[in-house]
């Protein structure tokens, strides 16, 4: 993408910020915290890392992202994801090993730390996440753009949920697998791990559909890069025409 595309577009950097946070946040989340709701299917427990309840959103900004500018744009945040949460799992390490304050340790102290956050600072969230984060989001990009060339860039929905359920199959696999190696999460909880994240995330891009539909038109249309030719953007201007 040459540097006068870039310029002309007016909301990629604030998606891209919104993207990042919500990867950061996410991933502390999920060294944070196991959540069960008590509920099983098929005699698998549905428990879920706590960060499952924010990080399917950056699938529905990839989609956006995808779809709006396309694979090389999607690309650059992605990258720029990747550099974050490095950045971020450095911090925890440093953290990590730095002397603690006598105070500090008497009313929560260094196994509080260990307990809570060792996923990110000894890396093992990190990795994983890292590890999931690029395998599924670069498949849920490069399908995403890939149906919506053999599509003629008609059926949005298709495209959308098509691209998530690949590209969130491969995410939970390779995060629950990577974060189990590294000793963040026991080997007993990776069949529910695996069920309940990748249903989570797709369940999650279903029900946000409409909102990726008006997300894509209003971002096309400030942005200026609708196409026209009887696509999915004839119909979103006629679907959201005021």
């Amino acid at each position: 993408m040459s540097l006068q595309t870039e310029i002309r577009f007016r909301y990629l950097d604030v998606l891209m910020a919104f993207f990042v946070s919500i990867l950061i946040v996410s991933n502390i989340a999920s060294s944070a915290k196991i959540v069960d709701l008590g509920v099983s299917l098929l005699g698998v427990r549905l428990a879920f890392d706590g960060g499952t309840l924010l990080f399917p959103l950056s699938y529905v900004f990839g989609d956006v992202l995808a779809e709006v500018y396309g694979f090389r744009a999607s690309r650059r945040v992605i990258w720029t994801g990747f550099a974050a949460l490095a950045l971020s799992s450095s911090l925890f390490f440093i953290l990590r090993i730095l002397p603690a304050d006598a105070e500090w340790e008497a009313y929560a102290g260094s196994a509080a730390f260990d307990a809570i956050l060792s996923g990110m600072s000894s890396g093992g969230i990190a990795l994983a996440s890292l590890a999931g984060y690029l395998s599924g989001e670069f498949s849920n990009s490069i399908t995403l753009v890939w149906l919506k060339k053999i599509t003629n860039s008609r059926w949005l929905w298709v495209r959308t949920i098509g691209s998530t359920l690949i590209g969130e199959f491969l995410d939970s696999l390779v995060f629950v697998v990577v974060a189990s190696l590294t000793g963040v999460f026991g080997w007993e909880l990776f069949l529910s791990l695996v069920l309940t994240n990748y249903m989570f995330k797709c369940a999650v891009e279903v029900l946000m559909t409409p909102a990726t539909y008006l997300a894509v038109f209003q971002l096309k249309k400030h942005e200026r890069v609708f196409l026209g030719n009887g696509t999915d953007d004839n119909r979103l201007i006629n679907l959201f025409k005021m």
